[in-house]
Parts: C-alpha cells; sequence; structure tokens
C-alpha cells in the first residue's frame, strides 16, 4: 500500500514541475543554459528562469551594458533586449501561417523577440516567442 501512496503523491507534484520547466527531452537544463550564457560573453547572469515558452535573464553584455536576454530553451540562441529586429511584423505573421498557425494577433516586438497569439496547428489557443531574424517559433506556452 505504502508503493502505491508514493506513486500517487509523485504523480500528483508531475504537473507543477511541468508546468516551470522546458518541455521535451531536447530541452536545455539550467546549467547548459548558463554555460552558453558564458560562452557568448555575458556575465553576472541573475533571475534565470523559465515561463512563456522560453529563459529569461538578466546578465551584463560583454561590454558591460545590463541587458535582459531570452533563450531558444532547445538551442540555446540569445535574443538580447537592445537587438533589432530583422524581420517586420508581415513577416512573422507570414512566417506563422507558413508553419500552420491560424488567428495570428497581437503581434508585438519586445525585448529582443516577436511576440504573437495564435492557434497552434492543432488548434491551441497559445502565446508563440518568434526568432526576430528567421520567423521560426521558438517557444510555446498555453494562452
Amino acid at each position: 500500500m505504502k508503493p502505491l501512496m508514493l506513486a500517487l503523491a509523485l504523480a500528483a507534484c508531475i504537473p507543477a514541475a511541468v508546468a516551470q520547466s522546458p518541455q521535451g527531452s531536447e530541452a536545455l537544463t539550467e546549467h547548459q543554459i548558463r554555460t552558453r550564457l558564458a560562452e557568448q560573453g555575458y556575465t553576472k547572469v541573475n533571475d534565470l528562469k523559465f515561463g512563456d515558452g522560453v529563459w529569461h535573464a538578466d546578465a551584463r553584455s560583454g561590454d558591460g551594458n545590463r541587458v535582459q536576454v531570452r533563450l531558444d530553451p532547445r538551442t540555446g540562441t540569445i535574443y538580447p533586449n537592445e537587438q533589432v529586429a530583422r524581420m517586420s511584423e508581415r513577416d512573422v505573421r507570414a512566417a506563422l501561417a507558413a508553419a500552420g498557425y491560424t488567428n495570428v494577433h497581437d503581434v508585438d516586438y519586445e525585448d529582443g523577440i516577436w511576440n504573437a497569439e495564435a492557434d497552434s496547428p492543432s488548434g491551441k489557443d497559445v502565446e508563440v516567442k518568434i526568432d526576430p531574424n528567421t520567423g521560426k517559433v521558438v517557444g510555446t506556452e498555453k494562452d
């Protein structure tokens, strides 16, 4: 009976843990994200957390400026808030449509990354994070 109770107690904890961490086995760990930031010259990394489908942190850039960064949870690509987008809103909408997203709205560029709300290809209402250079979806979260 004790093993069953333990299994049930552990199962009850799993959804909370999953909601706070990146999904999928290919997702990078916090340690890997910190390593990626250090490799790119970022120091004094603070408030590293996963949310809205991407990693978030405050850090010092290689030139000593304070920046906020977002990171792709699978590749570790870094998006500093000072970055200028190479894609327009129209480009982002087209990229999302090509990827199967519908009902795309509330598209905005903030903190080095494009954000939008849309219906995913499977029909779920999601908030989407988009690479400002390629239009690739880097993170999603239920809206």
